[in-house]
Order: structure tokens, then sequence, then C-alpha cells
């Protein structure tokens, strides 16, 4: 059997724990592993912080606006030292003793990975003379994207990486694929219009529709790999709002539906002495909502970008995130005398 064979038999071990050493070389304190198709995961050490307005109670992640686009589901990081991967085989030997059937398992885990890491090739004894001079990097799966078939792309089984060394492997973790996990962890404030008037509008009168600009501002998350100067800054700044009104029988302000920002905010607050003027981002409901009410969407459009600790950086996909909310249309009640 190939080592990925093997690696598919240790679905077994479930969730197992690795310590690390913290030494020049070693794994990145605790990394806890897994089993995913034919090769070993463990979780990301992918650290991430926010930047900007991140404030609001309610928050969502970005649907990207390009349907052949997503962040990535999986990705290569460096995880084991050479003592790790020897200590984590030995431990595999023990497994299953004492349970029906599964006698003798760990000891076939723990011959096939001895011969791939230390009768094979390209190792030798695990690499131990190379302690602290690299690490074998490993499959890691986006925590957003588990259930991602994409997830299943990364199926090489761990691979040694010298210290500074740039690995052959286009999944390996590199400033975008940093900026594309950051893309995933923006907290998009939630997408919840104000309007006028407010609760309940009447048949052919014309609703005023905005955002608080205090509260639609630039996001930025910054990625780092620990122990590496490697980073990614993934920006979002909302650029529109897409209003549909929930039903055909209405017009919307502008006719397109889109409103654009000015001036920092999208759509303009209602005041006293407009009621006679056409909202500049609105919609006027040309038909009852009955004993009902209507379900407006309200989505914002996100323009994003990433730069990054090598001085790369580019655009990434426009990110979508919205709401829906409850519209009470009602006829103007007039009276004959």
């Amino acid at each position: 059997m190939t080592i990925a064979g093997l690696a598919l038999a240790t679905a077994a071990t479930s969730t197992l724990a690795y310590a690390g050493d913290k030494t020049p070389g070693g794994s990145r304190g605790s990394v806890k592993g897994d089993r995913q198709g034919k090769t070993i995961t463990v979780e990301t050490s992918i650290r991430t912080s926010v930047n900007g307005d991140s404030k609001n109670a309610k928050t969502g992640n970005l649907s990207s606006a390009d349907s052949n686009w997503t962040p990535p589901a999986c990705w290569y990081e460096p995880a084991f030292s050479p003592k790790e991967i020897e200590q984590q085989v030995k431990k595999l030997r023990s497994f299953g003793d004492g349970i029906p059937f599964m006698d003798g398992i760990g000891e076939m885990f723990g011959d096939f990975y001895d011969s791939y890491y230390k009768d094979g090739d390209p190792y030798k004894n695990y690499n131990l003379d190379k302690q602290g001079k690299g690490m074998f990097w490993t499959k890691v799966i986006n925590p957003n994207r588990k259930d991602d078939p994409e997830a299943m792309k990364c199926n090489k089984p761990p691979f040694w990486v010298d210290n500074n060394d740039t690995p052959q492997e286009p999944l390996a973790v590199n400033p975008q694929i940093l900026a594309e996990y950051a893309y995933d962890e923006l907290p998009i404030p939630e997408t919840e219009v104000t309007m006028a008037p407010e609760g309940e509008t009447k048949v052919n009168l014309p609703t005023w529709v905005w955002l608080d600009k205090a509260k639609f501002k630039e996001i930025s998350v910054t990625a780092s790999l620990p122990d590496t100067n490697m980073w990614a800054k993934t920006t979002a700044k909302p650029v529109s709002l897409k209003i549909n009104p929930g039903t055909k029988d209405a017009t919307t302000y502008p006719a397109s539906g889109e409103c654009a920002i000015v001036d920092g905010r999208i759509g303009e607050p209602w005041a006293k002495g407009k009621s006679k003027k056409t909202p500049p981002c609105g919609v006027k409901y040309l038909r009852s909502s009955g004993d009902g009410s209507y379900k407006l969407n309200a989505t914002v459009t996100w323009e994003v970008t990433w730069t990054s600790s090598t001085g790369e950086g580019d655009t990434l996909p426009e990110g979508e995130f919205g709401g829906e909310q409850n519209v009470t249309v009602k006829e103007i009640q007039s009276v004959n005398r």
C-alpha cells in the first residue's frame, strides 16, 4: 500500500493532537490533526486580525459575485518537525490494541509509515538529521469550506520543505492564499436599510431608502502565518446597494435598483420638505401587500483588494452580502362625502 493509502486508513484515528516544541523549525504550538480523503490534515495555524469597522453585533460573510470563484478550500502549511512525525508513528502502533477485530492494525499503520518516512524514498529516518532545518508541510482545510468538494484537491501526504525554501507546490500557503483566506474572514455588517416612511408605507408613495454611512466603511482582515514574516491584508469597500422590492408591482429609484455610494453614504436620508422629491435610492409600491408584507431584499456590493508582506497585491472578485426586511404596503384611505 502507498503512503496515500495508509493515510486513508488513519480515518479510524479520528482527531489527533501533536505537541509542538516551538524550536526553530519545530511545530507552531499544539497542532490538531485529522484525516480527509487520502492524506492527513491539520487545523490551520493562520492568525487573523480585523481592522476597520467591525463593531456591528450582526455580521456575515461575503459571497463572491463571480460564480466561478471561491476562496481556496484547502492548502498546505508547515506543521510537523521530524521528531513529531516519528513520535506520531510510534503512537499509532498501539492503536486498536484490545479492540475486537482491530488488534494489530496499529502495527500495520506504523509499518506503512516507516516504509515511507524511515526506510523509503525520498526520506530516511524521518529526516531526524534535519531537525530544526525545515518542516513537514501538511494539508489544511479552510474551516469555512470543510464540506466543499474542492477540499479533496490537496491529496498529498506530508512533504518536507527546508527552512527558507519555497515549496514547488501551487497550493502551498503563500500571500495570495492568505489574502483569499482573509476574504472568507471579513466580518460584513448586516445589511438592514433605513426607510421612510418606516414600518408601513402606502401605495404609490415613494419610500426613501438609505444606509448609515457611519456603519458601512472599509473593513480589512490581515492574515498571517506565525513564526514567519508572511502576511496579507484583504480590504472590502462598499460600493453600491441593490434593491429588490420583493414584487414586480413596484418601481425602484434609480430604475436599475442599484444605488451608488455618494459622499460615503448609500442613499439619502429623508427629511421634511422632501416629500415631493424623487428619492435618489428608494422604491414605490404599486399594489397593496394585503394582509401580509413584501420581503424587500437589500444587497450591498463590496469591492475587494489585497496587499502583502512581499509587495504583491491585486483585486479579488467583488463580494455581496444582503438581507431581507418585511415591508407592509397599504392603500391610501379616502373619505367620500
